[in-house]
């Protein structure tokens, strides 16, 4: 259960702002259609977290208890600094045209994806609690918790959301993760 409600928590916060959640409002706010953008977001989250767990996971299990925690609290520690940087939409990359709405933002948001922060969290967590299902399930749920409503609202909720503290926030949540495993890395408790 840590290991979901970890990956929930740091995903969710992390995913607000992030470039794939200002592709998907950009998307909502284009074509007006949430269903499709919704599924195809759905879709998308659920191979990027399974795909970062299963990777994460794997490095994990290959290292010992001590080693691992203080990769994963450097690694978090960083991205507590990257957390702190603004995105914007335009370094999601242009979305293509292809046969749907759909498909566009499936591969849009794929691509987005890969060697996103949140993929990376993802990748972390799951190699610090070795549970790939759990990480995975709560990564999904958090980009989905964040992503959801931006898609829904559209272009409405980007002018109101308080990003810079919305970063800040992240920053802080990625720093106490990162202490925690450099603590136990210190103690050498796995």
């Amino acid at each position: 259960m840590e290991a979901f409600l970890a990956s929930l928590s740091a995903v969710a916060i992390a995913e607000i702002g992030d470039r794939t959640q200002l592709l998907l409002l950009t998307l909502a706010a284009r074509h007006r259609r949430p269903w499709p953008i919704l599924a195809a977001m759905l879709v998308g989250t659920l191979a990027s977290s399974v795909l970062a767990a299963s990777i994460g996971e794997r490095l994990g299990s290959a290292l010992n208890p001590r080693v691992m925690n203080l990769l994963v609290g450097v690694s978090l520690i960083a991205m507590a600094l990257w957390a702190l940087k603004p995105e914007s939409a335009h370094e999601a990359g242009p979305s293509r045209r292809s046969r749907g709405l759909f498909f566009r933002t499936l591969v849009s948001f794929l691509i987005a994806e890969m060697g996103d922060k949140t993929q990376i969290a993802t990748a972390v967590l799951a190699a610090a609690y070795g549970n790939v299902a759990a990480v995975a399930a709560g990564s999904s749920l958090g980009i989905v918790l964040a992503c959801a409503p931006a898609v829904l609202i559209g272009q409405a909720l980007s002018a109101r959301l308080p990003l810079q503290a919305i970063r800040v926030v992240s920053s802080l949540l990625f720093l106490g993760l990162g202490v925690l495993f450099l603590v136990r890395a210190a103690r050498g408790t796995p």
